[in-house]
């Protein structure tokens, strides 16, 4: 297995497989959206903090993160934002690979605080992330609202708010 630095070839690769781990459906309280967008705009903002594990030629999966500094702090942080295994290659190392390097970046940038964050009810989430070394976790409450079944009614209404019938 390779842990390397994402590459602009990578991005639909990584995008692809987010889609498919990464849905409503699965995880209705993302507070941020798997769209291609937050894929390029990691790559474009923060790229050296963005890994691709391959066995292979295959891409198998990814992290992707951030360091935010704050001006009037000497504290960094780092942020594990995305992180995503292809389900056939589960439970063969892969997360624990590219956890462990995005850490080993986090200490070399000067990062003296790394942030997760998952479900409550993910439970093989918390567990792995409790392994590498996170503790001090506090809920979050977060929200949703379907608007899927709301578009064509929305898509009616004209000028003066009322429905067309």
């Amino acid at each position: 297995m390779k842990i390397r630095p994402v590459e602009v070839d990578d991005l639909a690769p990584v995008f692809h497989l987010g889609e498919k781990l990464f849905t409503a459906n699965t995880v209705p309280n993302l507070y941020r959206t798997w769209d291609e967008f937050e894929v390029v705009g990691l790559y474009q903002s923060d790229a050296e903090y963005c890994f691709v594990a391959e066995i292979g030629e295959h891409l198998v999966g990814f992290v992707l993160g951030t360091v935010i500094s704050k001006t009037k702090s000497a504290w960094k942080y780092g942020h594990l934002i995305w992180m995503g295994v292809d389900p056939a290659f589960a439970r063969q190392g892969v997360a624990d690979r590219l956890a462990r390097h995005f850490l080993e970046t986090m200490l070399e940038e000067g990062v003296r605080m790394l942030i997760v964050d998952t479900e409550a009810d993910n439970l093989p989430a918390l567990k792995f992330f409790r392994k590498m070394g996170f503790t001090n976790p506090q809920e979050h409450i977060y929200m949703t609202m379907n608007l899927s079944g709301r578009q064509q009614t929305a898509l009616e209404k004209k000028g003066n708010g009322q429905a067309k019938k």
